[in-house]
């Protein structure tokens, strides 16, 4: 359990920047350990990024970060073929800034969605593809996407396929009155914290395949696979507001993420065996994103996260 306690002083690390936010750290982390990625959504300057950066300077592998705009190209994220200087019509491969441990995609919805899907292969075989020839991406490899809120102007949908390959998306809230005090104390002072690396990727590595080795009960499965099928209107768990409000509900990668994600969060918890809480605590945020809502739910204004919540309050255990 070396791993476990490396993951108390990440975590001891990251607070020297960080100000609060204690839920997104940890949902964060647990992500990363499941080998997942992580859509971030919050208004400008609640230190989303700053959150990323920091990440990568504790874990200590590389990072790099690319600013999504209107006029980013697919290429400007995967890279391109160049003509070598004197060498005729010979091309050498010039590696993009995907070519990286943990990518931070900042503000990924202001791109427009054809450079959005740029991602998508990158995100799922963990490689790319350009002019035919595939480059696989260092591994252990991770992106970490911030976005604003849709109702922002500027800003396109994320398509449902993209959406369904974050393992998490996780809501940046902004801080009450004394986390905002701590947080202009320290950003507005002559001193800034200093993090000291602490993992590696090897380690990360490492601590994904111990936690896949853990167990989980029949019965607590059974209650993962039960509340993802909830979430479709046309099966027997579907509550009366999945069915009213649920146009589309998650897909298989959905239960894939919450049981993943779950073990890793046992074994944080220094147990060998995932709980019937381990699946609610996840549920949530690996839910969230998959669940598409019909005119009548966006026109009431109702939340995925009530839907989910009532779900796991309805589905029988056991």
């Amino acid at each position: 359990m070396d791993l476990v306690k490396k993951i108390e002083k990440v975590k001891e690390e990251i607070g020297k920047i960080m100000v609060g936010q204690r839920e997104v750290i940890d949902l964060s982390l647990i992500a990363i350990l499941s080998g997942g990625h992580v859509l971030l959504e919050g208004v400008p300057g609640l230190g989303k990024t700053m959150l990323v950066k920091t990440l990568a300077r504790v874990l200590n592998i590389s990072y790099n970060r690319i600013q999504f705009t209107p006029d980013l190209m697919p290429s400007d994220i995967t890279g391109t073929n160049i003509i070598i200087p004197g060498k005729g019509e010979d091309f050498q491969f010039k590696k993009g800034p995907i070519f990286a441990n943990l990518v931070l995609a900042d503000e990924i919805n202001r791109a427009t969605p054809k450079t959005q899907s740029a991602l998508l292969e990158s995100m799922q075989e963990k490689k790319v593809t350009v002019f035919g020839t595939t480059y696989p991406l260092p591994q252990p490899f991770f992106v970490m996407a911030t976005q604003n809120p849709l109702e922002m102007e500027g800003t396109y949908p994320l398509p449902e396929a993209q959406l369904d390959r974050f393992l998490f998306k996780i809501e940046v809230q902004y801080p009450p009155f004394e986390e905002l005090r701590e947080i202009v104390l320290r950003t507005t002072g002559s001193e800034e914290g200093q993090i000291q690396p602490v993992m590696g990727g090897d380690e990360l590595i490492e601590f994904n395949k111990l936690a896949r080795e853990v167990p989980v009960a029949e019965k607590v499965l059974d209650f993962a696979i039960k509340v993802v099928s909830a979430t479709h209107k046309t099966t027997p768990f579907a509550t009366d507001k999945v069915k009213k409000y649920v146009e589309v509900g998650a897909s298989p990668r959905g239960i894939q993420s919450i049981i993943l994600a779950a073990k890793v969060t046992a074994l944080l918890d220094g147990r060998y065996n995932v709980s019937f809480a381990d699946i609610e605590k996840v549920a949530i945020p690996a839910l969230r994103h998959r669940l598409i809502l019909n005119f009548e739910g966006i026109g009431d204004g109702v939340k995925a996260d009530e839907i989910i919540t009532d779900i796991l309050n309805s589905v029988e255990k056991g």
